[in-house]
C-alpha cells in the first residue's frame, strides 16, 4: 500500500517530464543548428537585390490561403463601410478578417448570457473602435500590429450569474466537435498572422515563427494540464485553447527577426500561461470577483496577446541593420529611415500596447453599460421540458467522465 501513492505520483508526471524534455531538447537543437533559409531571412534576401514579388509565400504554397473563406461577413461589410478608401484594395479583406475574428472571440466572453439584438450592438461598437484602433496604431503611432484587439476586455457578472452556471459545462459531444475546431485553428493560424505582412519574406517569416510557436505551446500544454489536472489527467478545455497560445503570442512579432528559438521560447511561455489561468485564475475570477468568462477569452487571447505585444517591444528594441539588411525598411520603415531609433520604436510599441488597452477598457464598458441584458433564447426540443432536459444532459455529462 506505501508504492501506491509513489506509483501514482509516477504515473502523474510521465507525460508532463517527457514534454518537457522534448521541449529542452528541441529549443537546445534550434538555439545550435537551426537558422532562417535565404528566402526567410531580410538580410539575406534583400542582399541581393531581388525582388519581394519573386518571393511571394502564397504564390508558392496557395493551400496556406483558405483561411479567408472561414470567416463570416457581417463584420466585412460594416469594416468596408467604415473604411471607405480600401474598398478597391484586397488589403481590406484582410483587415474584414481580424476585425471579424476580433469580435468573434469577444462574443465567447459573453457567450450564452446576452440575446442576439445585444450581440448586434455589440459587433458593432466593437467594429467602430477597431476600426479607429488601428487607425490610431498604424497611421499615427507607426507601430507594428499590437496582440490584443481592442473590444475584447469584455466579461459578465452581476446577480444573475449563479442562474447560468450549471450551463458552463461540457458533454462528450461538445467537447468532440470543440477540438475539431482547435485542430482547425492550429492548421491555418500560420497563414492568419502572415496575411497581413508585407509580401516576400515576412511572410515566410511569419509563417515559420508562428507554427514554431504552436507546436512548443501545444507541447506545454499538454504537459502542464497533466501536472495540474485532477488525477493526472489531461483537461480537454486546455488541449482545445492552450494550445492554441503559441500562435496569439507571436501576433505582434512573428514579422520581426524572432529567430526559431526565440518563437519556440514564446510558445512555450504562452501555452504556459494560458494553461495555469483556466486552472487557477478562471476561479479566482468567479469566486472573488463575480465574474464569468464562458470560453476563457482571458486566458487564450488576453494574457497571451499581452505577452506578445511585449514581445513585440523587446524584438523591436533588438532591431539593427545588421539583422534586416535592406529588409529593415518593411518591417520598420521608420527606422530605417533614420527617423527613429530602435530604442524609440520600441517605446511606440509598448505605447500601443497601452493605448489598445485603453480601447479594449473603453469598449468592453461601453458594451455592458446598458440596462440589464434580457435572458438570452433558449432552444428546447418539442416537448421536453426544461427540467427535464437539463436533467438528461447532467446524466449525459456523468456517463461520459465515467
Amino acid at each position: 500500500m506505501a508504492g501506491s501513492p509513489r506509483r501514482a505520483a509516477g504515473r502523474r508526471l510521465q507525460l508532463p517530464l517527457l514534454c518537457l524534455l522534448l521541449q529542452g531538447a528541441t529549443a537546445i537543437l534550434f538555439a545550435v543548428f537551426v537558422r532562417y533559409n535565404p528566402e526567410t531571412d531580410a538580410a539575406v534576401w534583400h542582399s541581393g537585390n531581388r525582388s519581394s514579388s519573386d518571393n511571394e509565400f502564397y504564390f508558392r504554397y496557395p493551400s496556406e490561403c483558405g483561411i479567408s473563406e472561414l470567416k463570416p461577413k457581417t463584420e466585412h461589410g460594416l469594416t468596408l463601410y467604415i473604411d471607405p478608401r480600401l474598398r478597391e484594395q484586397g488589403q481590406i479583406m484582410i483587415n474584414a478578417d481580424f476585425c471579424a475574428a476580433a469580435v468573434l472571440i469577444s462574443f465567447g466572453a459573453v457567450l450564452g448570457k446576452t440575446g442576439p439584438a445585444q450581440l448586434l450592438l455589440m459587433a458593432l461598437l466593437e467594429v467602430l473602435l477597431f476600426g479607429v484602433n488601428e487607425f490610431v496604431l498604424l497611421s499615427l503611432l507607426g507601430v507594428s500590429r499590437v496582440g490584443p484587439r481592442a473590444g475584447r476586455a469584455r466579461v459578465s457578472g452581476g446577480p444573475q450569474r449563479e442562474k447560468s452556471q450549471h450551463r458552463l459545462g461540457s458533454v462528450y459531444h461538445s467537447d468532440l466537435f470543440a477540438m475539431i475546431g482547435t485542430i482547425f485553428l492550429w492548421t491555418f493560424w500560420p497563414s492568419f498572422n502572415s496575411a497581413p505582412t508585407m509580401l516576400g519574406d515576412g511572410q515566410h517569416r511569419t509563417t515559420l515563427n508562428t507554427y514554431y510557436s504552436l507546436t512548443a505551446s501545444t507541447l506545454s500544454t499538454f504537459a502542464l494540464s497533466a501536472l495540474v489536472g485532477e488525477h493526472g489527467r489531461l483537461d480537454m478545455v486546455h488541449i482545445q485553447n492552450a494550445a492554441l497560445a503559441g500562435g496569439v503570442v507571436v501576433g505582434t512579432s512573428g514579422e520581426m527577426m524572432l529567430t526559431p528559438f526565440g518563437a519556440l521560447a514564446a510558445g512555450f511561455l504562452a501555452g504556459t500561461v494560458s494553461t495555469l489561468g483556466y486552472k487557477f485564475f478562471t476561479p479566482v475570477l468567479e469566486a472573488k470577483f463575480k465574474l464569468q468568462d464562458t470560453c476563457g477569452v482571458h486566458n487564450l487571447h488576453g494574457m497571451p496577446g499581452v505577452l506578445g505585444a511585449l514581445l513585440g517591444v523587446l524584438v523591436a528594441g533588438l532591431a539593427t541593420h545588421e539583422a534586416y539588411g535592406d529588409g529593415l525598411g518593411s518591417v520598420f520603415p521608420l527606422v530605417a529611415e533614420g527617423q527613429r531609433s530602435a530604442t524609440s520604436q520600441a517605446m511606440y510599441q509598448l505605447f500601443g500596447l497601452l493605448v489598445t488597452l485603453t480601447f479594449a477598457s473603453v469598449g468592453g464598458g461601453l458594451g455592458a453599460s446598458p440596462s440589464p441584458a434580457p435572458p438570452p433564447p433558449t432552444f428546447q426540443v418539442p416537448g421536453e421540458r426544461e427540467d427535464e432536459a437539463q436533467g438528461s444532459l447532467r446524466a449525459e455529462e456523468t456517463d461520459t467522465r465515467a
